[in-house]
């Protein structure tokens, strides 16, 4: 019987998962303290600003701690008749583009990942090349005019609903699963719509929950589309009305329309950083949910066998 020695076995042990010395892991360790605290510290900015008074805002150092805390700007966002109704608009975009885009980056990729199938070849380079070459601005807004989507939700949720990237990482994945399993589905009388919603789906909710992220993120983020695609103020989603407050300082009718005009307004900053929460809250609500399965998803048809 053959065993290995103690230097065999640290020789087949993979470098992540070897024992370092105690310098090399008090090095680690602080370089990554010193990496969150560095990522955390714009965000507990963010968030103890707009919590910020005006006592708060004009002291001199960077406001780490408000010492007179108020949620003036909260109330001011969600009372003033304009954070409202985009958020719902933000929420509806997002929604229906993620189902979309699931379920049309899901059907392309199945159809591209299936063996012999002519033209697949030449569909798959042109949803390569969608991701190298773009028609351009111009283009787009004739498009959307021409099909009447101007000043419609659907000009935010179409264009972004599928994405090239997102259908390669599907097609790697179907092309991964064994095709016995297709051949066996087949013998059992199943076409291929069956066996894309009751074989390929199932095994594939940790891509399908990565795409998910990826889509809703890009949506809930996404204000450029708005600028172009929009002219009617009650359509504007949540991103683009931040935006227009962060960088210019008012919402679309420069003013808070639901407000008393003997209420003094909070301080413009902490305006700005509570709208900025406002934004992040619902993305920091939906990740942890996909957390467990974001890591396999990304790393699914990386490795093949």
């Amino acid at each position: 019987m053959q065993t290995n020695t103690p230097l065999e076995t640290q020789a087949e042990m993979p470098v992540w998962a070897s024992r370092q010395p105690s310098l090399v892991r008090w090095l680690l360790t602080s370089f990554m303290v010193i990496l969150a605290v560095v990522m955390i510290f714009p965000f507990l900015y963010i968030l103890s600003t707009s919590f910020a008074s005006f006592q708060d805002t004009t002291a001199s150092g960077i406001l780490l701690l408000p010492r007179h805390p108020t949620l003036d700007g909260y109330k001011w966002l969600w009372n003033g008749g304009v954070i409202l109704p985009a958020f719902g608009v933000s929420i509806l975009v997002t929604a229906a583009a993620t189902l979309i885009g699931v379920l049309l980056t899901a059907t392309l990729a199945y159809g591209l990942s299936l063996r012999g199938l002519p033209g697949s070849k030449f569909f798959l380079w042109v949803v390569v090349l969608t991701m190298l070459i773009s028609a351009g601005l111009i283009p787009n807004y004739l498009l959307m005019r021409q099909l009447s989507l101007l000043d419609t939700l659907w000009a935010l949720i179409l264009p972004g609903a599928m994405s090239g990237f997102n259908v390669i990482v599907m097609r790697q994945f179907f092309v991964n699963v064994p095709q016995e399993l297709i051949d066996c589905a087949r013998i059992d009388g199943a076409n291929d719509w069956q066996v894309l919603w009751h074989i390929m789906m199932p095994l594939s909710k940790a891509v399908i929950a990565v795409i998910a992220l990826f889509t809703a993120v890009a949506q809930w983020n996404n204000f450029f589309r708005a600028i172009l695609y929009l002219s009617d103020s009650r359509l504007y989603p949540l991103s683009l009305i931040v935006r227009m407050l962060v960088l210019q300082g008012q919402t679309p009718t420069d003013q808070m329309s639901n407000l008393s005009t003997n209420t003094a307004p909070p301080p413009e900053l902490a305006l700005q950083m509570a709208a900025v929460v406002v934004t992040t809250i619902p993305i920091l609500l939906i990740y942890p949910f996909l957390q467990r399965h974001f890591t396999k998803g990304v790393l699914t048809g990386s490795i093949k066998g």
